[in-house]
C-alpha cells in the first residue's frame, strides 16, 4: 500500500488573497457611511424624520432633552446607546446613575417609537445608537440650529453600567480647569468644548443645579439673581423646578447663549466660568459676536462626538429594543 502524501500547503499566493478578502470584510463590515441604510432600510429617512417631527410638534422640549441625553451617551464610553438601556435587578445601567436622574423621558420616548417604526419596516437593521444620533441632528437642525452629516453604522453596547460614569461627565461645579481635563482625556480641545457647551442655547436646568451659588456667586445680574431665587423658591418641596438656560430664546438654536454670559445671565457656575476664564473666555467673546462661526464650529465638534468611542462589526449589536440587550 502507498503511504499517504502529506496535506498539501497553500500556495502562499492563496493564503495572501484569503487575508485580503478577509481584512476587506472586516473593513466593509465596521466603515461607517452616510448612507448606510439605503439598502438595507431604504425608509429610514423618512421614518426617522416623520417621528421626529411629531414627537417634536407635541414636546417642544424634546430637541433639548435628545441632545443632552445624547452627550450623556457619548462622551463617557462612547456613542454606543448604553445610556439608554434599563437597569435589572442584577445591574444598575447608565440612565440611574446619579448624574442621569433628571434626563427628561421624552427623547428616551423618541428612540423607542423610532425604533419601533423602523423593527416593522426593517426587523434588526437599525442601531438604537444611529436612532439617537440622528434625531439629536435633525432635532437641533428643526431649532434654528446647523446641519452637520451624521455617519451610520454604529452598533450597539451589549453592557451598561451606572459606575462606569463616575468622572466621565460634567458637573456644573466643576471648576474650568477640571472641565478642560475631562474634554481633553476624550480627545476635545478647548474650543470645540466651548463650542459644544453652546448646547444650553436651548433646554433648562433644574433649581437644584445652581441655586445654592445664587447668593454666593457675584457674576449674577443681580436682577436675575433675584428672579432666580422666586423661580426655586419652592426647590425645597419641589425637585422638578427648573429654568430656561437661555431666558432670552429658550426654544431657538442660536448664539444668545454666549452673549447672556458678560451680562450676568448665565445660570450655572460652569456657564460663569467659560466668561471667567482666560482659556475660554476668546471663545465665548468670538461666538458671541458670530454666529455663523458658531455653528461651524458646533457643527464640527457634534459631527466629531457622533463618531467618538463607536462601535461598528462583531464589537456591538443590533438591539431589537433600545433598552434591553439581546
Amino acid at each position: 500500500m502507498a503511504p499517504s502524501s502529506p496535506p498539501q500547503t497553500p500556495p502562499s499566493s492563496v493564503v495572501i488573497v484569503l487575508f485580503l478578502l478577509f481584512s476587506t470584510a472586516l473593513l466593509c463590515e465596521s466603515r461607517l457611511s452616510l448612507d448606510y441604510y439605503s439598502k438595507t432600510c431604504p425608509s429610514f429617512t423618512k421614518i426617522m424624520q416623520d417621528t421626529i417631527t411629531n414627537k417634536q410638534i407635541t414636546s417642544p422640549t424634546t430637541a433639548a432633552g435628545a441632545l443632552r441625553l445624547f452627550f450623556h451617551d457619548c462622551l463617557p464610553n462612547g456613542c454606543d446607546g448604553s445610556i439608554l438601556i434599563s437597569s435589572t435587578a442584577f445591574n444598575k445601567a447608565e440612565r440611574d446613575a446619579d448624574i442621569n436622574l433628571s434626563l427628561p423621558g421624552d427623547p428616551f420616548d423618541l428612540i423607542v417609537r423610532a425604533k419601533t417604526a423602523l423593527e416593522l419596516a426593517c426587523p434588526n437593521t437599525v442601531s438604537c445608537s444611529d436612532i439617537l444620533a440622528v434625531a439629536t441632528r435633525d432635532l437641533v437642525t428643526m431649532l434654528g440650529g446647523p446641519y452637520y452629516n451624521v455617519y451610520l453604522g454604529r452598533k450597539d453596547s451589549r453592557v451598561s453600567s451606572a459606575s462606569s460614569l463616575e468622572g466621565k461627565l460634567p458637573k456644573p461645579t466643576m471648576s474650568m480647569s477640571q472641565l478642560i481635563n475631562l474634554f481633553s482625556s476624550s480627545g476635545f480641545t478647548v474650543q470645540e468644548m466651548v463650542a459644544l457647551s453652546g448646547a444650553h442655547t436651548i433646554g433648562f436646568s433644574h433649581c437644584k443645579e445652581f441655586s445654592s451659588n445664587i447668593s454666593n456667586d457675584t457674576h449674577y445680574n443681580p436682577r436675575f439673581a433675584q428672579a432666580l431665587k422666586q423661580a426655586c423658591s419652592g426647590y425645597p418641596n419641589n425637585p422638578t423646578l427648573s429654568v430656561f438656560n437661555d431666558i432670552m430664546t429658550p426654544n431657538k438654536f442660536d448664539n444668545l447663549y454666549y452673549q447672556n454670559l458678560p451680562k450676568g445671565l448665565g445660570l450655572l457656575e460652569s456657564d460663569h466660568g467659560l466668561y471667567g476664564d482666560p482659556r475660554t473666555k476668546p471663545f465665548v467673546e468670538l461666538y458671541a459676536r458670530d454666529q455663523n462661526k458658531f455653528f461651524q464650529d458646533f457643527a464640527k465638534a457634534m459631527q466629531k462626538l457622533s463618531i467618538y468611542g463607536i462601535k461598528t462589526g462583531r464589537r456591538g449589536e443590533i438591539r431589537h429594543r433600545c433598552d434591553a440587550v439581546n
